[in-house]
């Protein structure tokens, strides 16, 4: 039997999740603090739910990279803007790219043990306002030394334990697994041919929320708001899927030579938030709520950081074993796409076939906003079984550091 943790939950269910575009690096929401972007799809995320604020006994939020000075708050602050009532706790989760995966599965913790009966989930994220950042001034500026100003995103790229990069990590498995570069940037020419089909489709539009400029009140309290710059009076569309094609693809330079990964077959960096209401199903079946689907069982495992990126195959072998599920029973799987080498890695191991992996495009199309990813990736895959018919599907993530998160969510509409 895998080792790692394993949790199965009785009566978990999925409501209202929601997101906002996810909006290249330095583009239109890149000014926009992370917990307006949280803000804004936590009171979507009610409103398609049924809900209120009021309604919500548990807020849990997560966001890697402080956005702005008030990121101590940021959980605390998403619920009292989104009318949490004020004696309800908050909670900040950090399991980096696996963070909102986290959020889901200590939902389910909190609602089993009877903490709660309903919980605000919202993953946001910032890349374009990751900081510039030095942690070793506060004694002063000594004459001729170095300024150890640095960039925070790009530094924490780098793991120290293993002295490598995450890029690293994903050549370490083309190696291991015999990718090709020719493989890695097919791979990435389906994501985007996928996203761009899914996005002309409409079927992406059903889980966005547009972002406007607009101010969120909290009763006693000073106001917050979004404003969009310039003349935008609306961003409503995601902003990377582009057609692809593998000879374009093919002409772009590795980021270490010899190499597979480029920045055109390796997940966007975007901004974005996403949100969704967890509660459980007797909760949302005695007040006629629509449920999105069933949070059936979570896993968590570690593997070694050198090949980080492996982490989905463990965690996805665990929670087939202990729900006693075989992979063929998958309907759906929405693996994150951190590097496209790393998932072409996860699925040869598992023996997955590829029709059913991120069959709306993944992150190297969409882009992957840490904190956020894991909320959009379990939102998408349940649209997606609703609307296939499907009953069984895998959301899942590789972690920096070398761990690996997955949920196993059912269509109870096709149960």
């Amino acid at each position: 039997m895998s080792s790692g943790f394993f949790q199965t939950f009785r009566d978990v269910v999925m409501l209202g999740g929601v997101r906002t575009p996810l909006v290249d690096y330095c583009g239109a929401l890149g000014h926009i603090s992370p917990t307006d972007l949280g803000i804004k799809a936590a009171r979507e995320s009610l409103k398609r739910a049924g809900m209120s604020g009021a309604d919500i006994g548990s807020v849990l939020a997560g966001n890697m990279a402080p956005g702005d000075f008030d990121q101590f708050m940021f959980p605390r602050h998403v619920g009292l803007y989104a009318g949490v009532p004020v004696q309800v706790p908050a909670l900040m989760t950090q399991r980096i790219c696996g963070t909102g995966f986290e959020l889901f599965r200590q939902a389910g913790e909190q609602i089993e043990l009877g903490l709660t009966q309903t919980a605000l989930l919202v993953g946001a994220e910032s890349m374009t306002r990751n900081p510039i950042a030095a942690f070793d001034h506060r004694t002063g500026f000594k004459l001729g030394a170095p300024v150890g100003f640095k960039d925070f995103m790009w530094e924490a790229l780098q793991d120290s334990a293993p002295g490598i990069n995450m890029i690293q990590t994903a050549e370490n498995l083309a190696k291991k697994y015999g990718i090709s570069r020719q493989e890695v940037d097919a791979f990435a020419s389906s994501s985007f041919a996928k996203a761009v089909a899914a996005q002309d489709s409409g079927f992406l539009a059903g889980e966005i929320t547009p972002v406007i400029s607009e101010t969120f009140e909290a009763a006693g309290y000073n106001a917050r708001s979004i404003r969009l710059q310039g003349k935008l009076t609306e961003v409503a569309r995601d902003s990377h899927p582009r057609l692809s094609p593998v000879e374009v693809l093919a002409k772009l330079r590795a980021v270490h030579e010899g190499g597979v990964q480029t920045g055109g077959n390796s997940s966007a960096l975007v901004d974005a938030a996403a949100a969704c209401v967890v509660t459980c199903g007797s909760y949302a079946r005695e007040r006629g709520l629509p449920v999105m689907a069933r949070v059936a069982a979570a896993s968590v495992v570690g593997v070694p950081p050198e090949i980080m990126g492996i982490g989905p195959a463990p965690a996805i072998r665990l929670l087939l074993e202990r729900s006693g599920l075989q992979l063929g029973d998958i309907a759906r799987f929405e693996i994150n796409e951190a590097q496209g080498a790393q998932t072409l890695a996860v699925a040869k191991e598992l023996g997955l076939d590829l029709d059913r992996l991120n069959v709306n495009g993944g992150a190297i199309a969409l882009g992957h906003p840490l904190a956020a990813t894991g909320v959009r990736l379990t939102v998408t895959l349940a649209r997606e079984l609703e609307r296939s018919g499907k009953r069984w599907g895998i959301s899942s993530a590789c972690v920096g550091g070398g761990q690996g998160i997955a949920l196993l969510i059912e269509n109870l509409r096709a149960a």
